[in-house]
């Protein structure tokens, strides 16, 4: 079975079972500082499953597109990727573990036809925060996987959450797949690489406490996610997702232009651009798309690029390769994300411009590298000489060393950093651990002022004024909208003083659900490229300001604070940004 008749079949399956398909949301989430990208299914649900109301109800269901950082470097393996689309199904306090567990088994013995005998799973072992998950294991035993094929397993396997300190958390299940030749053995061993995981079904149900205490929520969810590559490889009775069709196309394009043809030594060459690439073009092609840099996710994007030029270097690929390979990975996914062919001419520049660019300085950085390398390890000052003068991130510095059995001074180029003062997040994947948005009060606060900003821009200095992106953290919120100048100090103090005289005005903030043609009728903003399901959550602040929006925001502009302007400047071409905080004011 092909990927894409995978995910339909999945999402016809579970409107069948009465969820509301949602569209992908993007990849670059929206007000979250807690990741770089969306890494899961239930991501861009985190409002909805810590108990707002989601517009289209309690059962959902999508197909998402998805970004995981932390293994870059072992990309080219077997198994390692980094874009991905994740299958899930969400029950936002309505059905729990036995409808979850038995559709699941449905889906995979009835739907894709699966054959039991090659099925295990492994519940929550229990410890002395919360009990054995017996329940999950009954409801298998019933469905007829065998005892032996059960296996319990501790928190570092099989719970959730969780993401920081406090905060819903609870027991999974997961499913795997024997994926050798060779008959399934009758005892399942979660060690035996053969076993491969398919599923997991997490079952939302407590909530950690400051004092490290759980207790039950009220409102107890399902949030489950099955990898499309992974299961299309297992369908298909592949070794590697590697050799599905969502590489295959890929690998015959690179083929083609390489004067070293594929073959077992240079393979993992072949699978980071082939990976590299398929990522590149879904970061910029989001619809908050960003372009390469030396900071957050456009750092991560220009890693991908860099390192698939190096690779490109060792199989003899021409200058502007890049370009005709892009050209095929638009055409396996446009239908499914069309927003990729309306930023194609975007991508392709971004692309072109990054590569020119790294290809005039890459020879004399490799040339340099040797000589470092013939000296043994690379110092701090060395990496960092590389990085600056050549461009070399220093993940390429520290994959070239590996390669040479020699080893890089991190701390020491750090300190270097640190020296010359660049604004960069580097490794900022590791820094950026994955998981819930930051649901704080302060985080909250800010995301209302961001409403009453987007508003007071457009009321003050152009009508025309749309959001290009937001970022909000506890401690200040970031705000990207176009507009091709700079602002004076007049517009910003007016737009300051405009959000505080509505924050004084002690406005009641209000959500109502609606059809989206509803609330565009109404003249409700929205964000630029922003795909939006048929039913969507409007919040009113007052008559003043009306935006799509999934929460959560304060009840009263009066809970804010006063909303002060640090900084305004250039993001982009015709893009500028605003970096603003809330202050408390003390009560009269």
């Amino acid at each position: 079975m092909k990927a894409k008749e995978l995910k339909k079949r999945y999402l016809d399956f579970f409107r069948k079972k009465g969820h509301i398909i949602v569209p992908s949301a993007p990849l670059i989430p929206k007000n979250d500082s807690t990741v770089l990208f969306t890494n899961a299914g239930m991501h861009p649900l985190v409002e909805f499953l810590a108990g707002q109301p989601h517009p289209e109800g309690k059962r959902l269901a999508s197909v998402q597109k998805c970004m995981r950082t932390q293994d870059i470097e072992e990309v080219g393996d077997n198994r390692h990727i980094t874009f991905f689309e994740m299958l899930g199904n969400w029950s936002l306090g309505d059905y729990f573990k036995k409808e979850a567990i038995e559709w699941s088994f449905e889906f995979l013995t009835k739907e894709l036809k699966l054959p039991l005998d090659r099925l295990a799973v492994t519940c929550f072992k229990g410890d002395k925060d919360a009990p054995k998950d017996d329940e999950s294991a009954e409801i298998w035993i019933k469905l007829g996987v065998p005892k032996e094929r059960i296996a319990f397993l501790g928190k570092k396997d099989n719970w959730w959450g969780p993401v920081g300190e406090t905060g819903p958390c609870g027991p999974d299940t997961e499913m795997f797949y024997w994926v050798s030749d060779a008959k399934a053995p009758k005892k399942f061993d979660p060690q035996d690489e053969n076993w491969v995981e398919i599923w997991n079904d997490v079952f939302m149900q407590y909530n950690k406490q400051k004092d490290g205490t759980f207790r039950s929520l009220k409102q107890k969810n399902v949030d489950t996610g099955l990898g499309v590559e992974r299961v299309a490889m297992i369908l298909q009775k592949k070794k590697t997702v590697f050799d599905t069709e969502l590489f295959q196309p890929i690998f015959k394009k690179l083929n083609s232009l390489a004067t070293e043809k594929l073959n077992d030594e240079n393979i993992f060459s072949y699978r980071v651009m082939a990976d590299h690439l398929r990522a590149a073009v879904f970061i910029m092609g989001d619809e908050r798309g960003v372009a390469p840099s030396n900071v957050d996710q456009g750092y991560i994007l220009r890693r991908y690029i860099r390192r698939t030029i190096r690779h490109g270097k060792k199989v003899g690929m021409p200058a502007g390769f890049c370009e005709p390979v892009v050209d095929i990975i638009f055409g396996m996914y446009k239908e499914d994300y069309p927003i990729l062919d309306e930023k194609k001419d975007f991508i392709i520049s971004e692309l072109r411009n990054e590569e020119e660019k790294f290809e005039r300085t890459l020879e004399k950085g490799l040339k340099e590298f040797e000589k470092m390398a013939k000296e043994g390890d690379v110092s701090g000052v060395d990496a960092f000489l590389l990085f600056q003068s050549y461009g070399f991130p220093l993940e390429m510095t520290e994959e070239m060393a590996d390669e040479n059995n020699i080893s890089v001074d991190v701390e020491g180029f750090l300190e270097e950093f640190k020296k010359h003062q660049e604004l960069s997040r580097l490794g900022a994947e590791k820094k950026f651990k994955g998981g819930l948005a930051d649901l704080s009060p302060e985080t909250t606060k800010l995301h209302t002022a961001t409403h009453l900003l987007n508003e007071a821009l457009r009321k003050v200095v152009s009508p025309n004024i749309k959001q290009k992106g937001s970022n909000i953290t506890p401690e200040r919120l970031r705000f990207d909208f176009n507009f091709d100048r700079k602002l004076t100090s007049e517009e910003i103090k007016k737009v300051e003083d405009e959000v505080n005289r509505l924050i004084k005005s002690a406005i009641p903030v209000e959500r109502k659900e609606m059809t989206k043609k509803e609330a565009e009728k109404l003249g409700a903003q929205m964000e630029f490229g922003q795909k939006y399901p048929e039913k969507v959550s409007v919040y009113f602040i007052g008559e003043y300001s009306k935006e799509f929006c999934g929460g959560p925001h304060v009840e009263n502009t009066k809970d804010l604070g006063k909303f002060h302007i640090q900084k305004e400047e250039s993001s982009a071409a015709g893009v500028r940004r605003i970096k603003a905080v809330l202050k408390d004011e003390p009560r009269s």
